[in-house]
């Protein structure tokens, strides 16, 4: 890469942060060239940080990191374009960009499985999935039959629909999480669907 990095008078270069699944602009963060030497190094996006005056790696405290997947420089080399997959919400409020979009692709749930396999592989103390894959699969599956428990309650009661969806997502969530532990991943499940509705046919 040519960047120039001397056209501005701080060093820095604006870099735009776009997801390489969904295309969606995720934020906008500056680079000089130590921390830009460092992102092509760690495969994990750094910034220069222009309010604390230092380099920083995104997702440092939260633990949602910018995983690398292409640097492009634009055609005045002074304006970076980078696509990477990002490791949960990018924004300090939670939300998913920093202009307060959602940013949900038709592989959510890869996205979602991405993000339990990384915590499972670099675990994160302040990480509830962590702290389950620390605890063991006898702990994960406890929790699974607890959301799953919860979901029937919540499924009798027809005054409430929020919290029925809401317990559907917390018994995905963690048999998602089992499904790691266990060395597979949700497409595996599909999978013998799959097969079951082949063999179905067949019968019928």
């Amino acid at each position: 890469m040519n960047l120039d990095f001397n056209k501005n008078k701080d060093g820095l270069i604006p870099a735009i942060i776009q997801d390489n699944k969904t295309s969606k602009v995720l934020m906008l963060g500056y680079l000089n060239k130590e921390s830009l030497s460092l992102t092509l190094s760690s495969e994990t996006v750094y910034f220069y940080s222009r309010t604390k005056q230092r380099i920083w790696k995104k997702g440092e405290e939260s633990g949602n990191e910018l995983k690398l997947v292409s640097i492009k420089e634009d055609c005045d080399n002074d304006t970076v374009l980078i696509k990477v997959n990002p490791l949960g919400p990018v924004c300090h409020t939670g939300e998913d960009t920093c202009f307060n979009e959602e940013n949900q692709s038709i592989d959510f749930i890869d996205e979602i499985e991405s993000v339990i396999e990384d915590r499972k592989n670099n675990p994160i103390d302040s990480s509830y999935v962590s702290s389950l894959f620390k605890k063991g699969t006898n702990k994960i599956a406890q929790k699974v039959g607890e959301e799953a428990i919860e979901l029937v309650i919540e499924s009798k009661d027809d005054d409430n629909e929020r919290l029925f969806l809401n317990e559907g997502a917390d018994l995905l969530f963690h048999y998602l999480i089992l499904l790691q532990e266990k060395g597979y991943k949700l497409n595996d499940v599909l999978n013998v669907l799959k097969l079951r509705n082949k063999s179905t046919t067949k019968l019928k």
